[in-house]
């Protein structure tokens, strides 16, 4: 009892001195994050005969590389499209007026005109805003010069200490394992298996699933001729770890996108197909590949703990939101488990048994009728 009264304390604490301190952990909690992500590749590369250090050397080239190539070839891409998508907009509003909104009027009897027009007075009067808003933040930023280098200091620090947590990652978690007392280290190691298998499920699978079906979306759109097909997969990919949430999205914008730029049936059945590419792939392939049958976490618990940690403890909150999600849904299930397998529940159960029910009911007969 006492043992567990320390735990209790000592969790606390910590939920404490996240709260007081969560502006100044942040740099080190994303760096925990990415030193987690990234151990395993540095594990591999020691597997081959490489030194730690040399292989932690060569993790960070890799993630360079990659950096610099998405900041000289995908960024300028998505840059530009999302400059056409602002020039293209007074002409869909014209193309929704003058194509969508009779045709609406036809099949419904409702007219979409006075909609759109109340839409695009709202959108010319916040861009006129834009301006003064602007200068606003320009000059709010201007005097919270300390609070910019702050953060500046924070994000320079990340890959930084990244590097020395991935160069001691295995020391780390072996000095940690030696201060469990030993009456919970079974329990403790496996709870913290089963934490590993679920983080690892959502973090680095889905994280590869999110980027492969952005890349088939991306592609097949852009290859098809679609204006903004680059942007419309990369969106539809990030938000794809929420199910069918991606596809929805992705198709929605892509129909309204080909309707507007082609005009013809062909169009929309090249982007039904594409999508239906991407499902088939993510089923088949990359659901069993990458993420196996091991258990994720619930879309709707994903959102919950990134909204509840942003609330409580800000941007700290939002990071540590996925580990403390994967602990606790552990640990209910642990309890489930452990319930399972309790008197109560299986005393519970041959109470309400139906056949010792109808037993009991014939023993007592039995014993009226001698």
């Amino acid at each position: 009892m006492r043992n567990t009264w320390l735990g209790i304390v000592l969790v606390v604490v910590a939920i404490g001195l996240v709260y007081l301190l969560n502006s100044v952990l942040m740099p080190f909690v994303a760096s925990m994050i990415l030193a987690y992500l990234a151990d395993p590749l540095t594990n591999y590369f020691q597997r081959l005969g490489l030194k730690r250090p040399l292989a932690v050397s060569l993790v960070f080239l890799v993630l360079l590389i990659v950096l610099t190539a998405c900041l000289l070839i995908f960024i300028p891409l998505v840059v530009q499209q999302i400059k056409q998508l602002g020039e293209a907009v007074p002409d869909i509003f014209m193309w929704v007026e003058n194509v969508l909104a009779p045709q609406i009027q036809e099949w419904t009897g409702y007219d979409l005109r006075a909609e759109v027009t109340n839409v695009r007075e709202v959108l010319v009067e916040n861009w006129r805003d834009a301006g003064g808003y602007l200068a606003q933040a320009l000059g709010h930023i201007g005097r919270s010069g300390m609070a910019l280098m702050t953060w500046i200091t924070y994000i320079a620090l990340i890959p930084v200490v990244t590097f020395y947590l991935l160069l001691d990652w295995n020391r780390m978690l072996r000095n940690v394992a030696s201060l469990v007392p030993r009456q919970w280290a079974d329990d403790t190691f496996r709870l913290a298996r089963r934490c590993d298998e679920v983080l690892a499920s959502f973090l680095r699978g889905q994280l590869l699933v999110m980027l492969s079906l952005g890349i088939i979306y991306a592609t097949g759109l852009t290859l098809m001729g679609l204006n903004f097909g680059l942007l419309i997969g990369f969106v539809s990919g990030i938000v794809s770890f929420v199910p069918f949430l991606g596809f929805i999205v992705g198709i929605t914008v892509a129909l309204i996108v080909a309707l507007f730029q082609f005009g013809t049936w062909w169009a929309v059945l090249g982007v039904i197909v594409v999508f239906s590419i991407g499902q088939a792939a993510e089923s088949v392939i990359l659901q069993p590949k990458l993420l196996g049958d091991k258990i994720g976490l619930h879309p709707v618990a994903v959102i919950f703990a990134v909204l509840a940690g942003g609330n409580i403890f800000g941007f700290t909150g939002v990071l540590l939101a996925l580990p403390a999600a994967a602990v606790f849904m552990v640990l209910l299930r642990e309890l489930n488990d452990r319930y399972k397998q309790s008197t109560l529940y299986k005393s519970e159960q041959r109470s309400l048994s139906p056949s010792n029910h109808h037993d009991g009911l014939g023993r007592h007969d039995e014993r009226e009728s001698s």
